[in-house]
């Protein structure tokens, strides 16, 4: 792993590099960002930064200086041309009182990597029995206050699942842990709108312009009528799904695969799409 934080490159990432009141580790204030990386170059660069200053702005954080966000990209990766990897970009309310109450502090602004294996061509699924909450003050910020996940995602493993999806308070398909969901039903590929609560995943909205989708809202219970369903994410890209609440499903389908085609072939022609 390799690390850059606040304009230094760490010596040693595995040594303590921040306050224990930096209000991200304390209170969870703090947004970030995962991106793939491919032969060394940052994949989709510009759209993940895109969604963090977003994020920063909709959790009430101060601007996100992209320019020093780049800065530490570029830090981590020199000299570090790994051939598949990931990226986390970490940006929290900085040191504060306990308590959720900010100061005036400056920000902390984290980069670091690491390498990252390849995921299975095809996962399990498993619905959980926690809503998503689409009217939630943080609905659409990819923040760091995930203990939501960590619960559901230990509870689908419990169950035998790779990965936890979730419906959302109006009974509707919202999202995974760290995925969004597709579909396919009549022959044709759907997937939940933005306003079920789902994150605007990066890999999504590739594969809407790029493969196309009808962005539908329906209940949880479609998927039990499902021919086909894939996970879409940053570290998965296309990933299918061969069983769905211990339903067996086709997996990688005929339209799984062409989507998968589709963003394999356009993602390598274009570094930063």
């Amino acid at each position: 792993m390799h690390a850059w934080m606040n304009g230094e490159l760490l010596t040693d990432p595995t040594a303590p590099a921040i306050t224990i009141s930096d209000h991200g580790f304390t209170v969870g204030d703090g947004v970030f960002e995962a991106i793939k990386v491919v032969d060394g170059a940052p994949f989709a660069l510009t759209r993940h930064l895109n969604r963090l200053a977003h994020s920063a702005e909709g959790l009430g954080l101060p601007q996100v200086d992209l320019t020093q966000v780049r800065t530490g990209v570029d830090a981590v990766l020199a000299n570090n041309p790994l051939p598949l990897g990931r990226i986390r970009i970490t940006y929290t309310g900085g040191p504060a009182p306990m308590g959720s109450g900010r100061t005036d502090s400056e920000p902390t602004l984290v980069v670091a990597v690491s390498p990252m294996t390849p995921y299975p061509p095809t996962a399990s699924t498993c619905l959980v029995p926690w809503p998503r909450n689409e009217r939630s003050a943080l609905t659409g910020l990819k923040t760091t206050s995930y203990g939501e996940n960590v619960v559901a995602l230990a509870h689908a493993q419990r169950a035998g699942a790779a990965e936890a999806l979730f419906a959302n308070l109006a009974g509707n398909l919202c999202e995974g842990t760290g995925s969004n969901v597709f579909y396919v039903l009549d022959g044709e590929l759907r997937t939940p709108t933005l306003a079920s609560g789902c994150l605007a995943g990066v890999t999504r909205a590739l594969l809407l312009e790029w493969a196309g989708a009808r962005e539908i809202d329906e209940s949880v219970e479609v998927l039990a009528e499902a021919s086909e369903i894939f996970l879409a994410s940053t570290t998965r890209d296309v990933q299918g799904v061969h069983a769905h609440d211990g339903r067996s499903v086709a997996a990688p389908g005929p339209i799984t695969q062409e989507a998968a085609h589709i963003f394999a072939a356009r993602s390598a022609a274009d570094i930063d799409p």
